[in-house]
């Protein structure tokens, strides 16, 4: 992959990260999904080449990217401790297992 490739890669893989921040926003499962693959697809493009990481532009986007991804990472568990809150709610039952300092511990049934 030449630098120009890798930094049009970099680009959209940005703009894939924008729009999956939007969809988590707007609770869109579909807009999720779809970026979960466009991600995975320009993962799958990406192919470090000698003098990539003298590019500065490159390493710019590849910053950027690795801060918006982890950004939305915690938006996406934000969401999924919210759902598992509600679902407990609804249905009256404990989690069978919790997080632990040490790990992951069963939780003893009611």
């Amino acid at each position: 992959m030449t630098t120009s490739e890798m930094r049009e890669t970099m680009r959209q893989m940005v703009a894939v990260l924008v729009a999956e921040r939007q969809a988590l926003a707007a609770l869109d499962l579909e807009g999720i999904l779809g970026t979960a693959l466009d991600k995975s697809d320009l993962c799958g493009r990406i192919d470090p080449a000698p003098g990539i990481a003298e590019d500065p532009e490159c390493r710019s986007l590849l910053e950027m990217a690795k801060k918006m991804n982890e950004a939305n990472r915690q938006v996406r568990n934000l969401l999924a401790a919210n759902v598992s809150s509600r679902l407990e709610a609804l249905t009256g039952h404990r989690p069978l297992y919790s997080a632990a300092s040490s790990g992951l511990r069963l939780v003893p049934a009611a």
